[in-house]
């Protein structure tokens, strides 16, 4: 496994989410002295709790800068070869870091994200990454990523720079950075050999709440986001269309392959394959 990486992270509040996704990690596989954790301004224990864990760096930030500003301070304060930025209402299936770290070298990917289950944590994880590591035997959905985690070569930044460091933003950094990512031809990829489950958006829910905001509502400022990609309505259309085409046609092709596929959605008794 290559061993010049760090993972980041930002949070936010949400402090029993953050504790079920470090306790997941195996401590034998994943350097401790290597993980920055980046708070926004947590006021519910988060900061103290994150300053007990030996980590490499724990960042905190007087206020909620938003992620792309987060994940920048904690690419920054240990610059490696691959950096892992990662939300933190996860749980990583055993091996989650070598299998993303060696299938993005194997599948020379400038960005590669893990297999991810979205929603409920009602099944046994271990046994379906196991099952779906051994049915899709290191097939890669080429052509994406995802900011729930993904593993970011150091050439991507010269290429495309960060994050947009703009906390109004709210959500829609990784929109702008994967505009970016296409525009410059990166190769992008989700490995089946590398998976992880996500709780999905908890921060986003919690700050709508806060904000006295509808949970359909947008966190974000669209308007910003859509002059930061850089696209007249026309060229958004056919961005999007273009994306769900390959969605449609990745998932097509995996369930007629394999029976399952690189991303899922656990919301009641079976799963939704995306």
């Amino acid at each position: 496994m290559p061993t010049d990486y760090c993972v980041t992270f930002a949070c936010y509040n949400q402090l029993a989410y953050t504790q079920e996704f470090i306790a997941s990690l195996d401590r034998e596989e994943v350097d401790f002295s290597k993980i920055i954790a980046v708070d926004n301004g947590s006021t519910d224990g988060t900061r103290e709790w994150l300053q007990t864990q030996g980590f490499g760096g724990v960042i905190l930030n007087r206020q909620n800068l938003g992620c792309g500003a987060a994940w920048n301070q904690g690419a920054l304060a240990l610059q490696a070869e691959w950096t892992i930025v990662m939300n933190n209402d996860v749980v990583c299936g055993k091996g989650w870091l070598r299998g993303l770290l060696e299938q993005a070298q194997l599948q020379k990917l400038d960005i590669a994200s893990p297999g991810m289950v979205e929603g409920n944590l009602d099944y046994d994880l271990a046994q379906f990454q196991a099952n779906a590591e051994a049915q899709m035997n290191g097939y890669c959905r080429q052509g994406t990523a995802h900011a729930v985690c993904m593993t970011i070569h150091r050439s991507v930044w010269d290429r495309i720079g960060y994050f947009l460091p703009i906390p109004k933003l709210l959500g829609y950094e990784d929109a702008v950075f994967f505009r970016q990512a296409q525009m410059h031809g990166l190769k992008l990829g989700i490995t089946s050999a590398s998976w992880l489950h996500h709780y999905g958006m908890t921060t986003q829910k919690a700050l709508k709440l806060e904000m006295n905001l509808q949970q359909k509502d947008s966190l974000g400022n669209r308007n910003l986001m859509k002059f930061f990609m850089n696209q007249s309505w026309l060229e958004r259309k056919q961005t999007i269309h273009a994306r769900r085409k390959l969605l449609a046609k990745a998932k097509e092709d995996e369930l007629s392959q394999y029976g399952l596929t690189v991303h899922a959605a656990k919301l009641g008794p079976e799963l939704d394959w995306l």
